[in-house]
């Protein structure tokens, strides 16, 4: 009958009251079961290690790191890697997992798989990009197993992450090598082609622009002191092989007169002598070689404003060829002419190499635009091949110098923080567990069956479940006692409309709810 109204506190109490027996009994049966059930299911024991990723022991601004990939990443590879049938099955067969059972080996490896976990630690610095470590946990019935099959798993992580890091500093240097010595190559013909460049055009190479035009200056500057010396040199020929044509026309005369053209000869053969000496030390614009010429100027007006003497004999050659019937002075003239030619043979020699020289420099200067352009594209090749060889040979020292970091065991590798525990309970089952969801299940149960009962039950026990049933108002309560014979079997109370009047004539109470 309560399942037609609202229930309220006592309704519930008193529901409890009379079927609680109907959940106590099967939330205990059901804690036994499961109690039970602890000794039949096979137990599993976990043992576990703790390994720490431990940093470069060479701080990174000293010795980069050739293996710069995430942590996570590497974990993640490993784990496939020593997951697979060959690094499982030798573990297999050693310790015999699963040997009992009629299992191919396939499965006994599905098995050891599913029985593996491997869970990252979590922390601020994963977060940053490393990982400070991981646990390995292994499950086995046998908690010695269970140990042993642990540690051989960490034993393989420790081993694979420096066979990796040492693969992969050693593949780094190789492959370096390689692009090092084709990079050598590369840059050494572009060395040949700039040397060659450069010895094809010495003296026209970008930056020697100011040199040649200082070097073409100073060519035209001693050219035109050539010209100049040249011009007089050739004056003084001319001057002299007329000196000579009068020396000869005195030559057969003895008297004082004719004589003394021959004086003012040597004296103005002596002051060439002195102005060539002259000229040898100092220059033009020395006081004492303008001095010089100036006597030689003078001299030689003198002499030109004496009367040439008249012919008396064949004239002599102004050859400068010597005759032992010469004069000295005629002498000493024939050797300053011989002196002169020889001079004017040198200075025309250096005029023409002056002039060759100065074509030379005024080639390479107007080359230099064409020069400077296949210059630069040499230059550029050669910069180029250069800075590519430097890099690889920069990283070539770094990763030498990571590799060997790695044979030494200094950069970054796994160390067992915890070495394998052996389990002393198992982790499955746990008998609180199973008790506990026994109990729980029967609680569950008992409560499903008690309002199954209350539900299908139509007996009325209070006012409100004759107003739920009937919709009527009580006209009266009639109570009654255990001892009455003719009290309902069940032994509770029970209320109605109207019920054993012989009660009511007996002076019951007669209680009027005003109907």
């Amino acid at each position: 009958m309560l399942g037609h109204r609202t229930l309220n506190v006592d309704d519930y109490l008193g529901i409890l009251k009379r079927r609680g027996w109907m959940i106590a009994v099967p939330a205990i049966f059901l804690a036994l079961v499961g109690f039970a059930l602890t000794f039949l299911v096979s137990p599993q024991y976990v043992s576990q290690t703790l390994i720490l990723v431990e940093q470069q022991k060479v701080p990174d601004d000293y010795v980069r790191p050739v293996v710069v990939e995430d942590i996570t990443a590497r974990l993640a590879s490993m784990k496939e890697q020593i997951l697979s049938r060959s690094r499982l099955e030798p573990i297999i067969e050693r310790f015999n997992l699963y040997g009992t059972k009629k299992m191919s080996m396939d499965d006994r490896i599905d098995e050891v798989r599913k029985n593996i976990d491997i869970k990252p630690i979590h922390s601020e610095m994963a977060r940053t990009g490393g990982l400070p470590g991981f646990f390995i946990s292994y499950k086995d019935p046998d908690p010695h197993t269970a140990q042993q099959v642990c540690g051989e798993i960490a034993s393989l992580f420790v081993t694979a992450n420096l066979n990796a890091r040492a693969q992969s500093v050693e593949g780094t240097t190789e492959f370096l090598k390689g692009q090092l010595a084709d990079a050598k190559r590369a840059l050494d013909e572009q060395d040949a082609k700039l040397a060659a460049f450069q010895s094809k055009y010495m003296g026209r190479l970008p930056g020697e622009e100011t040199p040649n035009m200082n070097m073409l200056t100073s060519l035209n500057t001693q050219l035109d002191a050539t010209t100049q010396a040249l011009s007089r040199m050739e004056q003084d020929k001319s001057y002299t092989e007329s000196m000579m044509a009068q020396q000869q026309s005195f030559s057969q005369s003895t008297d004082h007169g004719a004589s003394a053209p021959g004086a003012r000869q040597v004296e103005l053969q002596n002051l060439l002598n002195e102005e060539s000496d002259l000229t040898r030390r100092y220059t033009d614009d020395y006081p004492d070689v303008v001095a010089v010429r100036r006597r030689i100027k003078e001299l030689r007006a003198k002499i030109a404003a004496e009367p040439p003497a008249a012919p008396s004999t064949p004239a002599i050659s102004a050859s400068t060829t010597p005759n032992r019937n010469d004069s000295p002075a005629l002498q000493q003239l024939r050797a300053q002419l011989r002196s002169l030619d020889q001079g004017i043979q040198a200075k025309r020699h250096e005029q023409a190499l002056l002039s060759s020289q100065i074509r030379m420099y005024q080639d390479r200067i107007s080359a230099s635009p064409m020069v400077l352009e296949e210059y630069k594209n040499i230059t550029r090749d050669y910069q180029t091949a250069q800075g590519f060889y430097d890099d690889l040979l920069k990283k070539m020292n770094q990763s030498k110098m990571a590799t060997d970091l790695e044979r030494r065991q200094q950069g970054e590798q796994f160390s067992v923080m915890d070495q394998p525990n052996l389990p002393d309970s198992p982790m499955f089952p746990r008998r609180g567990v199973f008790v506990g969801a026994g109990f729980m299940a029967g609680l569950f149960l008992g409560t499903m069956l008690v309002a199954w009962r209350e539900y299908r039950d139509t007996v009325m026990r209070s006012e409100r479940d004759v107003w739920a049933f009937t919709k009527l108002p009580t006209l009266g309560v009639i109570s009654f006692t255990l001892n009455d014979p003719d009290a309902p079997p069940s032994g509770g109370r029970r209320w109605g409309l109207g019920r054993r009047k012989s009660e009511l004539q007996a002076g019951k109470p007669l209680v009027n709810t005003g109907g």
